[in-house]
């Protein structure tokens, strides 16, 4: 009796002391939100721009759930660009100072910044740089400044572009673990690394083209903005005529030297004040949060953003990676809400499983039954990317973004001649003739890897028709332009595997423009759980989140990079229809 006792006592006890953190978390998130509201934009103020954490296209953070701002401090490229916009009308900010050194952001995502930026400086207000060290993506965001400052003994990046493949064949022999691999499209190299030791010349055919395309791109904006020819630019480039802060100044990449203290001077002389008188700086971040309850398109009739970010698996889906399930139901949200007038799909993901782009394929389809949809490509809108948005009644993609690698693959894992050199022998047994498919400890047999090649070969069919119908091209056409091949958003223009190069702001007009509609709201979807109610759900995904955090720390982001890469593939299952190699563009 005792012991019953003291169970339902302890029990009661871990109820009230739940309860009572429950009411302080609750009180703590509401203080949270009065503090954000009671952000104060002075007179005279400056929006510090500093972006140092990793953007994504979108957070999904849910303004209505207590618990949203509590651990979340991403923010979206929707929320910079918009808070970009918000400024440009707030009469208490007289300008912008950019501070940003090593830009988490892919190249398309920066652009758009860049174009936020721009726009900003139409209205007369100034945008000031200043940085320890440029890198070129820093570099190319930073350049439409009015005027760029680098530390005297700081350091820039103005090389070209560039980037690294690793090759496994050797690492596979050595080990005696390999990646059998099914494919179908010559240029499907992202198996490339298993099977050689060298790069093909298709593939380095599409790497040199992709990030040439790209770079003219940035060139030619860092030109319009610095007054520099991309002639001059290139040669620039090739003698490493920025490699120090007098040669960036002797070049024209940037406008002076200077510590920070003495562009706060700068700053300063700008508007007008005394040396003596402090800046009213105005964090970006804590603008953000001012920005997000102000609308710049209002009205009752909505134009839907569907955000589908991150590598294609099987399953709900999140932050982190695209599934079926969030973006399926979103759309049909999107179909269903009678003031929703037209849909845009934002696609920013180098693709994954072939059957879940084909059921967002599919959920894209019924949807244009009923509202006109228009497709905006971010970053990469590569393999499973491209085919889910090919069925879209119209189709825009930044210059920058890659494009296309319309080709399929399948990678599977064998140990066989690691099991014969330590000395274990795998025996199978099965009732029909096929039951024993595919074993890790046996080479891979005929029969199964026939039967492999057809749903490659079914399902790389399969693609091509997808595309041809949503782009009005033949089967023959789209093989042509397919194979696996990667291109940038000008040449998926020019070869017409898309219909505008434009920003996610340009579909939206062009949705706009196809429902009729004049004044119009946005509405976006889908909205993801925040990382508190994550955590209440699952404390091991914290966990293991800390646990990446403290190992990327240990060994640094390239060689996390790698190892996140590595455990990725171990996770594909199914044929695949992705990106075709690991691109870091540096």
């Amino acid at each position: 009796m005792n012991f019953l006792r003291n169970l339902l006592a302890a029990i009661l006890g871990c109820l009230m002391a739940f309860g009572i953190l429950m009411g302080m978390i609750f009180i703590f998130a509401a203080l949270i939100g009065s503090a954000d509201d009671g952000v104060v934009v002075k007179k005279n103020s400056v929006l510090e721009l500093s972006l140092m954490e990793p953007i994504k296209d979108y957070v999904g953070r849910d303004n209505t759930d207590p618990f949203a701002g509590l651990w979340d401090e991403e923010v979206g490229l929707d929320d910079i660009v918009h808070a970009i916009r918000i400024a440009a009308q707030d009469s208490n900010i007289e300008g912008i100072s950019m501070t940003t050194s090593f830009v988490q952001a892919g190249l398309a995502q920066t652009q758009a910044i860049r174009k936020a930026l721009s726009e900003f400086k139409e209205t007369g207000k100034f945008i000031y740089a200043h940085s320890d060290f440029y890198t070129q993506k820093d570099y190319y965001l930073a350049s439409v400044a009015d005027e760029l400052y680098l530390n005297p003994v700081g350091g820039m990046d103005f090389k070209g572009l560039a980037t690294e493949v690793l090759y496994f064949k050797d690492l596979q022999e050595k080990t005696g673990v390999k990646m059998e691999v099914i494919r179908h499209g010559k240029y499907k190299s992202a198996v490339e690394p298993y099977l050689s030791n060298t790069m093909s010349p298709e593939n380095r055919e599409q790497i040199q083209a992709l990030i040439s395309s790209i770079w003219d791109v940035m060139l030619d904006e860092i030109g319009s903005s610095r007054g520099i020819n991309t002639q001059n630019l290139n040669v620039i480039a090739d003698t490493l005529g920025g490699r120090t802060p007098d040669y960036a100044v002797e070049s024209g990449l940037i406008d002076g030297k200077a510590h920070f203290d003495e562009f706060e001077k700068f700053l300063q002389e700008k508007m007008g004040i005394g040396k003596d008188e402090e800046i009213n700086y105005v964090e970006f971040t804590d603008y953000v949060q001012l920005a997000g309850s102000k609308r710049i398109k209002t009205g009752k009739e909505k134009v839907a953003v569907v955000y589908a970010q991150g590598e294609i698996y099987y399953g709900e889906g999140g932050k982190e990676f695209l599934g079926q399930g969030l973006v399926t139901r979103a759309i049909q949200k999107a179909v269903d809400n009678e003031n929703v007038k037209a849909i845009v799909l934002r696609i920013d993901s180098p693709g994954g499983s072939a059957l879940v782009s084909d059921i967002i394929w599919r959920e894209v389809e019924l949807a244009k039954k009923e509202k006109p949809v228009v497709v905006s490509f971010g970053n990469v809108a590569a393999s499973g990317g491209y085919y889910i948005g090919v069925g879209g009644d119209k189709i825009f993609a930044e210059p920058t973004t890659i494009t296309g690698s319309i080709g399929v693959f399948g990678t599977i894992p064998n140990a066989s001649e690691l099991a014969g050199n330590i000395g274990i022998n795998a025996e199978q047994v099965g009732t029909n003739k096929n039951s024993v498919d595919y074993s890790l400890f046996e080479p891979m047999g005929d029969s199964f890897k026939n039967v492999v090649q057809e749903g490659i070969e079914d399902t790389y069919e399969t693609f091509l028709e997808r595309v041809a119908a949503g782009r009005n091209m033949s089967i023959a056409e789209v093989d042509s332009l397919a194979q696996g091949r990667v291109w940038s958003g000008v040449h998926a223009k020019e070869n017409g595997l898309v219909d505008e190069l434009g920003s996610l702001d340009d579909a939206i007009a062009a949705a706009a423009e196809i429902a009729e509609l004049d004044t119009y709201g946005i509405r976006k979807y889908p909205k993801y759980k925040s990382d508190f109610e994550r955590f209440m759900e699952n404390m091991g995904g914290v966990k293991e989140k800390i646990g990446e955090n403290l190992v990327q720390e240990q060994i640094g982001a390239e060689a996390f990079q790698f190892l996140k890469e590595f455990k990725q593939i171990t996770k594909q299952k199914g044929i695949q229809a992705r990106m075709p190699f690991s691109l870091n563009i540096k």
